[in-house]
């Protein structure tokens, strides 16, 4: 699963993630690999005030994450042709890109 690799997520620069998906489409291991990592109690801690939800649906939708950051930008991205590992690229360069403390480093 996804904790082989570590990773550190820092959620400063985010103010909600909403993930949308149908558990049993075939096309769901990646965003379901996504939420776990986002929602660890280890990433919640890096900011208390994010809101992470999950919808849980049976409706054979696509598997959806969108990303509402602190500026009001929002990312969106559709899990079934990506990888969790593309997906939390995706997000964590964003997040860099908006934490002025990242930057530094």
């Amino acid at each position: 699963m996804a904790a082989s690799r570590k990773v550190t997520v820092v959620l400063k620069a985010v103010k909600k993630i909403a993930i949308q998906f149908c558990p049993f489409e075939s096309n769901v291991q990646s965003t379901r690999e996504f939420l776990a990592i986002v929602a660890s109690e280890k990433a919640r801690a890096t900011n208390m005030n994010c809101e992470v939800m999950c919808n849980v649906k049976h409706d054979k939708s696509e598997p959806v994450v969108e990303v509402t950051y602190i500026d009001g930008e929002k990312l969106v991205m559709k899990g079934a042709n990506l990888t969790h590992s593309e997906m939390l690229n995706a997000f964590l360069s964003r997040c860099n890109a908006k934490d002025p403390q990242a930057q530094k480093k």
